[in-house]
């Protein structure tokens, strides 16, 4: 029935797309929900072409029945009727489908399996912990590259842990210690909730080494706690991705929850929860508190990315797996939406010539970033003139990149407000996000878009000039060389910009004809 109603619809012709792979799927049966994620094509940077989940409860009761909550099998398996039509309406090419923990450890989890299989016509896979502590650090390495700490994947049933360090994936353990299991086992009371969670770690390898000073956090419910912990503060931005605190800031808030939950409260600041996560909050922070104290880590970071991306991502061959993910979704970004996407790499090399002869210091990361700002720097250019900056930073700041963290979209953010709006802060705007970019990166931000607003009046967004041109720098004079011929491209408003450039760098602005 769902393939011939498919195919009776005409496929439109999506301009949106990138290329012309069939979109891979990920369907994650947890213990608390089931969630499918529909990429638009197996990549390094992943992009969500659709993405629901059901929230079923399947490990409910189980620590007592032994058996998958009755309810939320039926609420999964009608839920997995409405993915398989999604998947077949998208044309999903390949479609995996993962199984954690309620469903390993049930006693009527083989029966249920059977029934999903079934339903989306491809054999399930059931994860054992250490598979899901691996696949969810891979996922974390494929949201931050680099990053070393140690990782908890906290689900409904059960905690994951795994090591992070220089790329690499070590140990995998995994704790009866889920949001929902927590609240069955302390008969729904989060302070009996800690002190079994603080129980079970203590035997945890992982967290005894106290080697990583930094616990990255996976997880509904963790996040839940991060959106929290936002709007107490009235940070700028609501994506968790990225996101860190200290470890004390976070025992604070897991402090404040529990405090709330012998009074059956939640902190005001929580009402923008679901009423599900809600209900699970202090659980969550019951699990957490007890992860901080037991490792006496110095900081959290938050990844939205964890699974379901890092089964996806440990598929990919090594050439793949050390590609930028940031880069990569720069350049998709340029391909659907500048003018002329090749102009991005005039513009890089014509900014690293000047930052060479200026010999202005720049790290290997503000590279990076500058490279990712010269491959969004055209992307609003649909938009209204008034609004073009707005767009851009809206973009960066508020866009499912991967790869950086806040401070860093705060710096392209600096970078392509000062390209449309102008070098002045007051004119900037999105000073509560544009504040997060990191003070001593600023004067580079404001430097790289004074060479963006010279060099968009020179090429006119197109590529092919800014590669025959040059800069020469002297003890007072900055210059701009230009070919023989082409000096007409010294017109006024391109120079009262190059002075602002020269300015910056405590020179005069000058043409030189070569």
């Amino acid at each position: 029935m769902i393939k011939s109603f498919v195919k009776a619809l005409r496929q439109p012709a999506a301009q949106g797309r990138i290329g012309s792979d069939n979109p891979i799927a990920v369907l994650d049966i947890g213990s608390n929900s089931v969630r499918l994620v529909i990429y638009e094509r197996h990549v390094r940077a992943l992009t969500s072409l659709y993405n629901e989940k059901v929230s079923c409860a399947l490990g409910r009761g189980l620590a007592k029945s032994g058996e998958l909550n009755a309810e939320g099998v039926e609420r999964a398996l009608t839920g997995m009727r409405r993915f398989a039509m999604v998947c077949s309406l998208t044309k999903v090419e390949t479609l995996y489908v993962l199984a954690t923990a309620a469903t390993r450890d049930a006693k009527n989890g083989g029966d249920f399996i059977m029934a999903a299989q079934e339903i989306m016509g491809v054999e399930v896979q059931i994860l054992s912990g250490e598979e899901e502590a691996h696949y969810a650090a891979l996922g974390t390495l494929a949201g931050m590259p680099n990053q070393r700490g140690l990782l908890g994947d906290f689900g409904g049933g059960s905690l994951e842990l795994a090591g992070i360090e220089s790329d690499q994936v070590f140990g995998g353990e995994s704790f009866q210690l889920g949001a929902i299991r927590l609240q069955d086992d302390s008969d729904n009371d989060a302070a009996r909730a800690y002190d079994i969670a603080c129980d079970k770690l203590a035997a945890s390898k992982l967290i005894k080494a106290k080697h990583l000073p930094e616990f990255v956090a996976i997880g509904g419910t963790w996040r839940a706690l991060a959106r929290v912990h936002q709007v107490l503060n009235d940070y700028p931005l609501s994506m968790v991705q990225g996101y860190r605190v200290t470890a004390k800031d976070m025992l604070s808030l897991c402090d404040l929850v529990l405090k709330q939950a012998k009074k059956g409260e939640v902190p005001e600041e929580a009402q923008i929860l679901s009423s599900n996560r809600r209900t699970l909050l202090p659980f969550g922070a019951a699990a957490l508190k007890a992860v901080l104290d037991v490792g006496a880590f110095t900081s959290v970071k938050f990844s939205a990315l964890g699974l379901r991306e890092g089964y996806l991502f440990g598929q990919l061959g090594d050439e793949d797996q050390r590609a930028d993910p940031l880069l990569l979704a720069c350049r998709e970004y340029a391909l659907l939406r500048s003018r002329a996407p090749a102009h991005s790499t005039d513009l890089s090399e014509f900014t690293s010539k000047l930052f060479e002869v200026a010999r202005v210091q720049e790290s290997d990361s503000l590279k990076r970033l500058r490279e990712a700002a010269c491959l969004l720097s055209d992307v609003s250019w649909r938009g209204h003139p008034d609004y073009r900056g707005a767009q851009a930073v809206d973009l960066v700041t508020l866009g499912s990149f991967v790869g950086l963290d806040h401070a860093d979209r705060a710096y392209i953010a600096t970078i392509l407000a000062a390209r449309y709006n102008g070098l002045k802060s007051k004119k900037l705007g999105h000073e509560d996000i544009l504040k997060l970019c990191r003070d001593d990166h600023q004067e580079t931000a404001i430097l790289v878009a004074a060479t963006f607003r010279v060099a968009y009046l020179l090429s006119a967004a197109m590529p092919g000039v800014l590669n025959q041109l040059d800069w020469a720098i002297d003890q007072d004079t900055l210059y701009l060389c230009l070919p023989k011929g082409m000096e007409f491209l010294a017109a006024e408003k391109m120079m009262r910009r190059f002075e602002q450039l020269a300015g910056l760098l405590d020179r005069r602005a000058d043409i030189r004809i070569i």
